[in-house]
């Protein structure tokens, strides 16, 4: 495909939009919540809010190229809490399996 004007207007475009990086909601998009005896990471309502907004507009169409951005990173970081909470109650899950174990408490 030979360069147009409208396909260099439109990559300049693209480059212009800085990518947003999930870190960048690590201090006012994560919260701790404690969920039966375990802490785990949330997101923040605000930062909900904030993706159900992108949704809405993604849905209707009328979302900008930086909004595009925004709510895929706000999607990587909900994978990323997604996984670790994950892991987490694993962990817990096995501990709490040891330690039946060792007291002797058979819980089938």
């Amino acid at each position: 495909m030979e360069p147009t004007i409208s396909n260099i207007s439109n990559c300049k475009k693209l480059m212009a939009i800085a990518p947003i990086k999930p870190s960048s909601w690590l201090e006012k998009g994560i919260q701790l919540e404690k969920v039966s005896n375990i802490n785990l990471f949330k997101i923040t309502d605000e930062l909900s809010d904030r993706m159900q907004e992108l949704v809405d507009k993604k849905t209707a169409d009328s979302q900008t190229p930086e909004e595009a951005a925004e709510l895929e990173a706000i999607g990587e970081l909900v994978i990323i809490v997604t996984y670790i909470n994950g892991m987490i109650a694993n962990e817990a899950q096995e501990s709490n399996e040891t330690e039946n174990r060792d007291m002797g408490i058979d819980r089938n």
